[in-house]
């Protein structure tokens, strides 16, 4: 299941602005191999249902703890060098919370910078953290970011695109994620509804 691993992130799209932050990190002895393996065993479930001809009606509890057992036990190889301790707090009515620890040196130094540029200021490796709302309709899902904070100091949302921007880019996806752009849900995925600590997939 070549695509499993793209829908890791995708079912839970807070995941297109935090798992692009989201490093090559050992695995926090916080999170148990069993539920990582749950996680992969849903996400194969949706990847195989979503390419059935026919497809009835289905829903595919995922939970919190599980997304992040999955990017700490085998998340790893997808995700980019330079950010740290990943972590995707699912909460009620689609607000999403991410956290990591990145790299700031790395974005800092990789284009020239002006004296006033907040970026002088951003130096080494810090705890960041998003917070948003997404709304998934018909296929379709958007993220709008609420607040964002670089070790515990609000930061504007140019900082924080600047950040996924960076840490998002791939061949295919040159530019990296637009955190606000509006996405296809893959697997014909038709809503992601989200209570505390879980989020329900409905195909």
């Amino acid at each position: 299941m070549r695509h499993v691993p793209v829908l890791a992130r995708a079912p839970i799209a807070c995941g297109l602005v935090v798992v692009a932050l989201a490093a090559s990190a050992a695995a926090d002895a916080t999170w148990s191999r069993a539920d990582a393996d749950a996680f992969l065993a849903k996400m194969v479930q949706i990847a195989t249902h979503g390419l059935a001809e026919k497809r009835p009606a289905k829903k595919t509890t995922l939970l919190e703890r599980e997304l992040n057992a999955y990017i700490s036990v085998h998340g790893k190889s997808d995700l980019p060098a330079g950010v740290v301790d990943p972590t995707i707090s699912i909460l009620p009515d689609g607000r999403l919370t991410g956290r990591a620890t990145v790299d700031l040196d790395a974005v800092r130094t990789s284009q020239d910078r002006g004296m006033l540029s907040p970026w002088t200021l951003l130096r080494g490796q810090l705890p960041v953290e998003a917070i948003g709302l997404l709304r998934t309709q018909k296929g379709v899902g958007a993220f709008t970011l609420e607040s964002a904070n670089v070790g515990g100091v609000p930061v504007p949302k140019a900082i924080l695109q600047e950040l996924v921007t960076y840490y998002s880019r791939s061949q295919s996806q040159p530019q990296g994620i637009n955190i606000e752009a509006p996405f296809q849900l893959p697997a014909h995925i038709v809503e992601i509804r989200t209570a505390q600590g879980q989020a329900l997939v409905l195909q």
